[in-house]
C-alpha cells in the first residue's frame, strides 16, 4: 500500500523557518515526479513546488519563490520543503504529492494525508 507521510509543521512566527519532510513507501519513488501542495481554510488547493524523478529540475509558485527550497533524497524515500522568511499568508495544511512523469500514458498519483503550517505573531 502506498502512503506518503508529511512531518515538520508548526506555528511560527512572520521571518521564521520551518522545514517539512514527506517519508514514501509502497511504490518506486525515484520514478515519480513529487510535489508540495498547500490549502489555506477557505481556499482551493494550490501547487507550490515540484521536483522530478532524479531531482534535476525543480518549479515554484511564484510566491514561494526565493523563500522555498524543494528537495528529495532518493536513498531515503524522502522529500523536504525548506521554508524561509515566512509570510502569515504562507499558512496552511501542506501536502505531499507524487505523480508518474511525462510521457508516461498511463498516470499515477498519490497524496499524504497533510501537515499544518501556521505563521503568526
Amino acid at each position: 500500500q502506498v502512503h506518503l507521510v508529511e512531518s515538520g509543521g508548526g506555528l511560527v512566527q512572520p521571518g521564521g523557518s520551518l522545514r517539512l519532510s514527506c517519508a514514501a513507501s509502497g511504490y518506486t519513488f525515484s520514478n515519480y515526479d513529487m510535489s508540495w501542495y498547500r490549502q489555506g481554510p477557505g481556499k482551493e488547493r494550490e501547487l507550490v513546488a515540484t521536483i522530478t524523478t532524479t531531482g534535476g529540475s525543480t518549479s515554484y509558485l511564484d510566491s514561494v519563490k526565493g523563500r522555498f527550497t524543494i528537495s528529495r533524497d532518493n536513498t531515503k524515500n524522502t522529500l523536504y520543503l525548506q521554508m524561509n522568511n515566512l509570510k502569515p499568508e504562507d499558512t496552511a495544511v501542506y501536502y505531499c504529492n507524487a505523480k508518474t512523469p511525462p510521457p508516461s500514458v498511463i498516470r499515477y498519483t498519490y497524496w499524504g494525508q497533510g501537515t499544518q503550517v501556521t505563521v503568526s505573531s
